[in-house]
């Protein structure tokens, strides 16, 4: 008998993460309150060392062997920057800038309300050991921590309300207009979190390198046609990518970057649409597998489970009262607020691809990474349950 080759293995492997959660969602019919996207990452955190590894951990090192698991975060990688570039592609600030005393107003306490009561329970965390990473300092954790729960998914936003039939809707340009501004200002503290000052040379060269290049980018851009536009757009995030990680920012911060410079009507609306069907279809279940296959429970479970609810907490009451200021201020319809502000809290990719970036940099450890998955994935879990009612309370004068 022949040994088995790490391709195979890796086939192996590939066939269980697509396999598995398709299963689950199709045979369960989960998808009013747990999306495939949810029953990927769900997999991913199963069949990851805390519980497979942790059961049958024979089966679980010849499946998920270094070797694997370096494929598959390498395809994961590439996989989460090509749906960053398109979420920053997607970004339109124009509608925000034209209706900016609303937007401000909405988005300043939609998002800094939930990073306060983040921040506060942080500090908790910080009271017991286990939780910050070896190269997190308070400032940071508490930051990181805070902003994670403060976190609105976009893309995953843009799904559930396609699913809802809003979208395209006043009120659904409206929460895209909220998300949008928080989207920016996610990237950007999280940019502030990770300044390494022996590095600093670096990033503020990479900053005035992107600038520079970005001018040349659109001249580019708008010279060619779009079918070539397609090619230059992938050339331009690898060296995005590269730049910010050479520099110490994290690859993720440059493929955000990357694609907040190229406008969305360079390309044709349903092609981006096909390109993001698909990136979630083929690649992102690598990346919820790569990104379970890093959850731990290493200070006990019951405590990775209590964090995980006292982060939701936070993130969900801070969300809803953010959102309900800002109704009150405005003076929105009655129940506008409600349902505004549980979409704004779906969580999902976002947060997470933000709490890789803070495991990455050791700001937090597995521990709080596995708290914030999992409060993630609830967060997610209840935006559909929780919308639909009020979404139907409104429809008649929203949609009428």
């Amino acid at each position: 008998m022949h040994p088995v080759s790490t391709m195979e293995v890796f086939l192996i492997a590939m066939t269980i993460i697509f396999c598995i959660p398709f299963l689950i969602w199709r045979l369960g019919r989960t998808d009013y309150f747990a999306p495939l996207v949810v029953v990927q990452i769900l997999t991913g955190i199963v069949l990851g060392p805390g519980v497979l590894g942790a059961v049958l951990p024979g089966y679980y090192h010849f499946v998920f062997s270094p070797q694997v698991v370096q494929i598959l975060t390498g395809l994961g990688g590439w996989a989460v920057m090509l749906f960053v570039l398109i979420a920053g592609i997607e970004l339109d600030l124009s509608q925000a800038w034209a209706n900016r005393r609303e937007s401000g107003i909405t988005a300043g306490l939609a998002l800094g309300v939930p990073l306060v009561f983040g921040a506060l329970t942080a500090l908790g965390m910080l009271r017991f050991p286990g939780w910050i990473g070896l190269q997190g300092r308070p400032w940071q954790f508490v930051t990181g921590v805070g902003m994670a729960c403060a976190v609105t998914a976009l893309p995953i936003l843009i799904l559930l309300m396609e699913k809802l039939d809003i979208l395209r809707r006043p009120i659904g340009q409206r929460i895209l207009r909220y998300a949008s501004l928080d989207d920016i200002a996610i990237w950007g503290v999280l940019a502030l979190v990770l300044v390494d000052w022996e590095r600093i040379g670096r990033q503020v060269g990479f900053l005035v390198a992107f600038a520079a290049a970005c001018l040349l980018l659109r001249k580019l851009m708008r010279a060619i046609g779009e079918r070539d536009r397609w090619y230059v757009m992938l050339i331009w995030l690898a060296l995005c990518a590269f730049g910010a990680d050479w520099s110490g920012l994290h690859f993720m911060v440059g493929a955000f970057l990357a694609g907040v410079v190229i406008d969305a009507h360079w390309f044709d609306q349903a092609d981006m649409d096909r390109l993001r069907h698909n990136v979630l279809l083929v690649m992102m279940p690598v990346f919820f597998l790569s990104t379970g296959l890093r959850t731990e429970w290493n200070v006990g479970g019951a405590a990775v489970f209590l964090a995980a609810l006292a982060l939701l907490v936070a993130a969900v009451a801070g969300k809803l009262a953010g959102v309900h200021l800002a109704g009150r201020l405005l003076k929105w319809k009655p129940g506008e607020a409600s349902l505004i502000g549980w979409l704004l809290q779906t969580k999902a990719l976002i947060m997470i691809i933000f709490a890789n970036i803070l495991l990455d940099k050791a700001i937090i450890t597995s521990a709080t990474f596995t708290a914030l998955l999992l409060m993630a994935v609830m967060s997610t879990m209840l935006t559909t349950p929780m919308a639909t009612p009020r979404l139907r309370r409104l429809e008649r004068p929203l949609l009428g």
